[in-house]
């Protein structure tokens, strides 16, 4: 059996009366891909976190390798790319990521910096300060960072937001290495092409609970769709 590498019951989280998740249950193992799809408001970015370590469930639990999500040795494991890049902006592209790498204890911090930069196509620009950027560069130098310290899992929410063709597809490319090399992968997207095209897992979200699952590489598109369109509708 390969175990799961994210267990998850029971998942619920609540802003005072409103519900932003609920009974969310998940069992993802090592190499798998989930894409998360769902309206504005689904409970997409809410179950990211949560898998993060980033906010606390109101009730269920989340493990990572058999370890509650919350202690040390599991948020380490983990790579988290938001929607907002949170770079540093005075700092250059290499001075962001030598911080992080830093940060999490990596072992050659300005050889694994040097590695991303040229792998997400920034070596040119390194030395400049990232508040410099445009919408597409930042976010490739915040996905460099959310995967300096060469995480287990990775956690991305509405990654290819601001990329152009050649970044999108460089993106692509990547979760699909790191599906290669045995990454667990949760992505939270609007993009159901590429959705489809990455993942081998799919949950819809509406309203904070799941609307549909689908598992199974590769996903059929227009299945995916109508599923979108079936929570979007009862959203609204």
């Amino acid at each position: 059996m390969n175990a799961p590498v994210i267990e998850a019951r029971g998942l619920e989280k609540r802003f005072g009366p409103v519900v932003a998740l609920a009974g969310v249950d998940l069992d993802l193992p090592r190499g798998c891909v989930l894409a998360v799809v769902g309206p504005n408001g689904a409970g997409k970015t809410t179950l990211l976190r949560l898998l993060a370590g980033l906010a606390r469930p109101t009730r269920g639990w989340v493990r990572l390798e058999g370890v509650a999500r919350g202690r040390r040795e599991a948020r380490r494991r983990i790579g988290f790319i938001g929607h907002a890049t949170f770079l540093y902006p005075a700092l250059t592209a290499r001075e962001n990521l030598l911080f992080a790498a830093r940060l999490y204890g990596v072992s050659d911090p300005a050889g694994r910096a040097e590695a991303l930069l040229a792998r997400q196509g920034l070596a040119q620009v390194a030395d400049q300060p990232a508040g410099s950027f445009s919408r597409g560069m930042a976010q490739r130098l915040a996905i460099a960072r959310g995967l300096v310290h060469d995480p287990q899992v990775v956690l991305l929410d509405e990654p290819f937001t601001g990329l152009d063709r050649p970044a999108a597809d460089r993106l692509d490319a990547q979760l699909r290495n790191l599906r290669t090399e045995g990454r667990t992968c949760v992505l939270a997207t609007h993009d159901l092409a590429r959705a489809a095209a990455v993942a081998d897992r799919a949950l819809v979200l509406s309203r904070g609970r799941v609307a549909h699952a689908a598992e199974g590489a590769p996903l059929v598109g227009e299945t995916l769709e109508r599923a979108y369109l079936a929570a979007v509708d009862g959203s609204a």
